[in-house]
C-alpha cells in the first residue's frame, strides 16, 4: 500500500541535506562549545556560523537570534521574558483567541501571576482586526502576541501592519511564525515584530530545535539560570548538530519559498475543488486568500473527524484533526470555536497539510476515498 502524509503541519522528515550537514556534529566534532580547547572551538565555530546563516535569512543581527528547544520553548520564552521584564511598568498582555497553546497556556499561566491578559476576537475566517488591537492597548499593556499564520487553517495576520500599530504606542510585538516559516517572508524589519519564535521540525529539519529572535533593545528576562550561553537568555550545552540542522533546514527552506508555495497552492486549489465537487456540506475554514498555500481545514457536517481519520489512516492517509498539540483533547476546537463554528460542524474537522514529497497523484487518491468515507459516516446508502 502506497502511504500518503499529509499531516506537514504536525511535522516533517528531516531533509537528507540536513542530515548530512548535522552528521559530522554527533561524532568527529563533539567539543562542547563553550570549552576554550580546540575541540570546543570547532564546536563553537559551526554555531556561530549556523547564527550567522540565520541571522542572514531574517535580516538580523547575531546577537538577536537565541537558539532554543523549540517553537514551544521560544514562545513560554518570548511571552515570559518579555513579561517579566517589563512587569514595573505594568502586568497587561494582549493576544487573540486563536493563539497556538504555548501562548495561551502561557498566559494563563501569567494571569495566575497576576498578569490581566485581553484575548481578543477573530472574524470568521480567522483575522485579527488591527483597530482591535489598538483599542486594546493601555498605559500598563507591556506585550501584544499575535500569530503571524493559525496553525489550523492556516490564516494569515497582519503582522506588519500591527506591528507599526503598536510600536508607535511603545509596546513590544511577539509573533510565533512556526507555521509560516518556509511559506512566507521571515525578514524582522519588514514584520515589525520584536520577538519572533521560530522551530526547526516544521522546514524538513530536526525536532527539538527552535529559535527566538529578540531585537536589540527590547527589555527581557531569562526563565531560566545557568551559565552564560545564548547571550544569558538561555542558559545550557547547546545542541550543535541541531543548530546546524536548523540553519540548513531555514537556508534550503528559504532558497525554495516562492517554489514551495507555488506548487502547494496548486495541489491544495485541486483537493478543495475536489471536496466541494464531490461532497457536500463542507466548509473550508480559514481566509480564502490570505491563507498558507499548503493548509486545508475541512469541516465535514455530520461526521466525526477522528473517525474520518482513522479510516483514512487504515487506507495509508495521514491527516489530521486540526493541531498536534491538541488532538488528544476531546474539546472542540479552540480556533474553530473562535471562529464561530458550531462544537457539531467542528466535530467533522479534518486538517490537511501538504508538503514537498506530495504531488497530484496523491490528491486523487484522497479524493477517490474521501467521499464514499463521507458518506458511510453520515449513514448514507
Amino acid at each position: 500500500m502506497n502511504r500518503i502524509y499529509l499531516d506537514h503541519s504536525a511535522t516533517t522528515p528531516v531533509r537528507d541535506e540536513v542530515a548530512e550537514a548535522m552528521l559530522p556534529y554527533f561524532s568527529a566534532v563533539f567539543g562542547n562549545a563553550s570549552s576554550i580547547h580546540s575541540f570546543g572551538q570547532e564546536a563553537r565555530k559551526a554555531v556561530q556560523n549556523a547564527r550567522k546563516k540565520i541571522a542572514d535569512i531574517i535580516g538580523a543581527d547575531l546577537t538577536e537570534v537565541v537558539f532554543t528547544s523549540g517553537g514551544t520553548e521560544s514562545d513560554n520564552l518570548a511571552l515570559m521574558g518579555g513579561a517579566y521584564a517589563r512587569r514595573k511598568a505594568g502586568r497587561h498582555i494582549v493576544t487573540s483567541l486563536i493563539e497556538h497553546p504555548a501562548v495561551l497556556n502561557c498566559c494563563r499561566y501569567l494571569e495566575q501571576e497576576g498578569f490581566e491578559v485581553t484575548y481578543l476576537p477573530v472574524d470568521e475566517q480567522g483575522l485579527v482586526d488591527p483597530a482591535l488591537v489598538e483599542e486594546a492597548i493601555r498605559p500598563d499593556t507591556v506585550l501584544v502576541s499575535i500569530m503571524l499564520a493559525n496553525n489550523e487553517v492556516g490564516t494569515i495576520q497582519p503582522i506588519a501592519e500591527i506591528g507599526k500599530i503598536i510600536g508607535a504606542l511603545s509596546v513590544p510585538l511577539h509573533t510565533d511564525e512556526v507555521q509560516a516559516l518556509g511559506k512566507l517572508p521571515v525578514t524582522a524589519n519588514k514584520l515589525n515584530a520584536d520577538l519572533i519564535s521560530m522551530s526547526g521540525h516544521k522546514i524538513y529539519g530536526p525536532k527539538g530545535i527552535g529559535m527566538l529572535y529578540i531585537r536589540k533593545g527590547i527589555s527581557f528576562a531569562p526563565l531560566m539560570h545557568g551559565g552564560h550561553h545564548e547571550m544569558g537568555f538561555r542558559p545550557g550545552t547547546e545542541n550543535v548538530a541541531a543548530i546546524v540542522g536548523l540553519a540548513k533546514a531555514m537556508e534550503l527552506a528559504e532558497l525554495e519559498r516562492k517554489d514551495f508555495f507555488k506548487k502547494t497552492f496548486t495541489l491544495r486549489s485541486v483537493l478543495e475543488a475536489g471536496i466541494k465537487e464531490k461532497i457536500e456540506n463542507v466548509l473550508i475554514s480559514g481566509h480564502p486568500e490570505k491563507r498558507l498555500p499548503n493548509i486545508s481545514n475541512a469541516n465535514f457536517k455530520n461526521t466525526d473527524g477522528e473517525s474520518l481519520l482513522m479510516i483514512l489512516d487504515s487506507l495509508g492517509i495521514a491527516v489530521s484533526t486540526g493541531s498536534a498539540c491538541s488532538s488528544r483533547s476531546t474539546e472542540p476546537s479552540h480556533v474553530l470555536s473562535a471562529m464561530g463554528i458550531t462544537t457539531e460542524l467542528a466535530s467533522g474537522n479534518i486538517r490537511f497539510s501538504i508538503g514537498r514529497s506530495n504531488d497530484r497523484d496523491d490528491i486523487l487518491r484522497v479524493l477517490e476515498v474521501l467521499p464514499e468515507i463521507v458518506a458511510k459516516l453520515r449513514g448514507v446508502n
